[in-house]
């Protein structure tokens, strides 16, 4: 059953902020934080060792992407959002950047050895998503997800979590797994550490490219802007000059079969 919200259903809302980001996809390349490079590494060392051809899927402006390109690997990056790609072309103009989705991948059967999907797993029908990423891998290429969130275990951290939710779904971070598929196998997971260099200006402006925020009506925004900075100036780990924002990168990967 779908949850009414005056006139606008719930499924609204999340079109709402699945569709939220390229208008902001300068402030999301600047403000997002990118991944760490043992995750990266972990979630392709099924591979062996080497360059592979890796298909960066949902790429936004290319987070990810840079990560794997440092790595030494060939990268395809698939996004939708004309914005977000354009973005992630002007910051990674050597990477293979093509318009699509998960659910219809503009590449040929069995041409990537990994798709790495960071932040936007949550986003995809893994009912169509996850029989196209495997047409797309070679038998026994990688799948992984990987997801940026929260230390909450810092005090800090937890209370500003709470002030930036406020009670609203977070998307990016409630679906961290891949779903159970016959086409993919031997799913395995690991948590890595991970820090943001941030100063409360800047945290603040991370918050604002999250889909929750985005979507707000302005004087809530700026109201939730307003309540992060304060609190942020109010703590001695966070009021002056930068600092680095501790942060666990889940990652979870399966084989295609």
């Amino acid at each position: 059953m779908l949850t009414i919200v005056g006139t606008v259903t719930s499924d609204d809302l999340r079109t709402r902020r699945a569709n939220s980001f390229g208008a902001h996809a300068h402030a999301y390349a600047e403000h997002r934080p990118d991944y760490p490079a043992p995750a990266i590494r972990w979630a392709l060392s099924p591979l062996g060792p080497g360059a592979h051809e890796v298909l960066d899927l949902a790429a936004g402006t290319g987070k990810l992407t840079g990560g794997l390109v440092a790595e030494g690997h060939h990268v395809t990056a698939v996004e939708p959002d004309e914005s977000m790609l354009s973005e992630l072309v002007r910051r990674h103009g050597g990477v293979r950047a093509l318009p699509g989705t998960a659910e219809r991948i503009p590449l040929p059967d069995a041409t990537v050895d990994a798709v790495l999907v960071g932040q936007a797993f949550h986003w995809f029908d893994p009912a169509r998503a996850l029989p196209e990423i495997a047409r797309v891998l070679r038998p026994g290429g990688v799948l992984a997800g990987l997801w940026n969130g929260d230390d909450v275990e810092v005090p800090w951290v937890a209370e500003f979590n709470r002030i930036t939710r406020g009670g609203t779904e977070p998307l990016d971070t409630a679906v961290r797994s891949i779903p159970d598929h016959e086409l993919f196998k031997d799913a395995e997971t690991r948590t890595f550490p991970h820090t943001h260099r941030r100063t409360a200006e800047t945290l603040a402006a991370t918050v604002d490219t999250y889909s929750h925020a985005i979507v707000m009506p302005q004087d809530e925004r700026e109201a939730l802007r307003q309540r992060m900075l304060d609190f942020l100036l109010s703590q001695p780990e966070t009021a002056e000059g930068e600092f680095d924002v501790p942060l666990r990168t889940h990652v979870e990967r399966a084989i295609r079969t």
